[in-house]
């Protein structure tokens, strides 16, 4: 039976898809299916042709490569690990991140929050998200006339003061993990800044209304309603931002000092795996190349696992909140 309502649809022609935009939908589909499946197939690729490259030094190496400390080059001395440049990686990433997220969620908060007038706020957001676009090698110039002079001042003092202190315990040799550190906390604050007033702003206005209406201050508003209702997207904004930290190569190989070997001394030259890559590739050859494809491979694990953890903690924190 055709309802009064469907015979008009079919009189006038509205709600029935001709043949033309049925193909076209079916090809829209299919070519969105086929660049997802592309950008696994890129990845995967990516993926295999490391392991081929790296499979020498896994099999010769197996799991002590990320283990032991000894890098030496020499042929007939060949003797690899990767355990200094995994230790500066990881805490170069860290420093970047104990100093971008405070910064970064406040100035988010600042800049969603009206607390100045849009004519301010707007040449402010611009300023944030234009030191994404500055190169990295302009962060490391930077780091090496400006940074680095500015805080030996600083690290001497800590260094003559705080010597008791494990992180202060060597005097400043210039480059070293806490400047990498510093810069790379500036190149992540766009990313942190920017994903957090995103998820920020685009909380209904209803939520604000009805905490003030109910007697919260504003602080209260924004600590006990807002950041926990936005929490899922900015914990996403800061682990992109700690895998973007985790990879980084020139700004750091500029101003780390590019020493392999661990200190917990902040003071200290260290090394990071994209240093050492960059460093290295250009000149290695024979097993020193399978290495250099092994601590590839480490570093794409090890964002690989951030990358896990912030899914799982996203979808974690989003199911407490809703």
């Amino acid at each position: 039976m055709i309802t009064p309502t469907a015979s008009k649809f079919k009189q006038t022609g509205v709600g029935v898809r001709s043949v033309l935009e049925k193909t076209f939908n079916t090809g829209f589909i299919w070519l969105t299916l086929a660049f997802a499946v592309s950008i696994g197939l890129i990845l995967s690729s990516i993926a295999i042709v490391i392991i081929m490259r790296a499979w020498p030094a896994i099999q010769t190496y197996r799991l002590g490569f990320i283990t032991n400390s000894a890098w030496n080059p020499v042929i007939g001395k060949e003797k690899f690990g990767a355990l200094p440049v995994i230790y500066g990686t990881m805490m170069s990433s860290f420093i970047s991140l104990l100093s971008a997220v405070p910064l970064g969620i406040g100035t988010a908060l600042f800049l969603s929050e009206n607390f100045i007038p849009l004519q301010f706020r707007t040449p402010l957001v611009v300023m944030v998200e234009l030191l994404a676009a500055i190169p990295s090698v302009v962060y490391g110039l930077w780091g090496i006339f400006v940074l680095i002079p500015t805080i030996n001042p600083i690290s001497s003092w800590l260094h003559n003061n705080f010597s008791w202190v494990p992180f202060f315990a060597t005097p400043p040799a210039g480059p070293g993990m806490l400047p990498a550190g510093i810069v790379l906390a500036i190149m992540i604050l766009p990313i942190i800044t920017a994903v957090s007033r995103d998820s920020l702003a685009s909380l209904p206005p209803e939520l604000r209304q009805a905490s003030l209406s109910l007697g919260a201050t504003r602080w209260e508003t924004i600590f006990r309603v807002l950041i926990p209702s936005a929490i899922s997207g900015i914990v996403g904004g800061i682990m992109l931002a700690l895998g973007r930290a985790m990879g980084e190569t020139m700004a750091v190989t500029m101003i780390i000092g590019n020493a392999n070997k661990i200190s917990i001394s902040l003071l200290e030259p260290a090394n990071t795996i994209s240093s050492l890559l960059a460093n290295q590739f250009a000149e290695a050859s024979g097993m020193q190349v399978a290495a250099l494809m092994y601590a590839a491979l480490v570093l794409m694990v090890l964002t690989l696992i951030v990358n896990v953890a912030a899914d799982c903690i996203v979808t974690q924190v989003r199911a407490k909140y809703q």
